[in-house]
């Protein structure tokens, strides 16, 4: 039997002081994937900051996060002054998991082991943020529209990246449009859209 490495139960979220979600129940066991789907605006960044401890929940339960995630969101989490090498020696460093050889590899960062982040174009920048998540050694991989930016064969070494990554027993929650070649379960949460929203202004940074 597998193990449930994340749970949650009825975790209400909100956005900018604006309930954008309620009732949201679900687990994922080691070696498999979650997708959020959902139009702009759904609800998917500010559900996954939740999980990722970045903004506390309304109300409900989290259960298997603590020390565990692993979060890429829109920015790529990168120093541009700091060398793509040292980039990932920084993170690997700082989640206690330092051999990064896999993570050059696996993204096909060698050639630009030496260059400084900021010189790097749009899709390598990803490429380097995503490859953060191979340094943490975290088993729970949150991912937000992790391909933006990337064109077909990167988009299918993340695609790797994240295979090999259920093989060895982590999970991963994934919002995304993109058909990412992983067999993975679908969650819409246009299901659990607060029906009576209440609070304050609504925040266009997070949809």
């Amino acid at each position: 039997m597998m193990e449930v490495l994340l749970r949650v139960a009825d975790l209400v979220c909100a956005r900018g002081g604006l309930t954008v979600l309620e009732g949201v129940s679900f687990e994922v066991s080691s070696g498999s994937a979650l997708v959020l789907r959902g139009p702009n605006g759904s609800g998917k960044t500010t559900l996954l900051r939740t999980l990722a401890g970045l903004q506390p929940a309304v109300a409900g339960k989290i259960f298997g996060t603590d020390d565990a995630v692993a979060y890429a969101g829109h920015a790529d989490g990168l120093k541009g002054t700091l060398s793509v090498v040292e980039n990932l020696t920084f993170w690997g460093g700082l989640f206690g998991f330092g051999d990064i050889a896999e993570a050059l590899e696996a993204f096909h960062l060698n050639d630009l082991a030496a260059r400084p982040a900021q010189s790097l174009s749009a899709g390598q920048k990803r490429r380097l943020g995503l490859a953060r998540m191979l340094v943490t050694g975290r088993p729970i991989w949150l991912l937000d529209e992790p391909t933006v930016s990337l064109d077909a064969a990167s988009v299918e070494l993340f695609g790797q990246a994240v295979r090999r990554h259920l093989e060895g027993g982590g999970v991963a929650v994934i919002a995304t449009h993109i058909d990412l070649g992983i067999d993975a379960d679908v969650l819409d949460l246009s299901t659990f859209r607060a029906s009576t929203p209440q609070g304050g202004v609504f925040d266009e940074a997070f949809e």
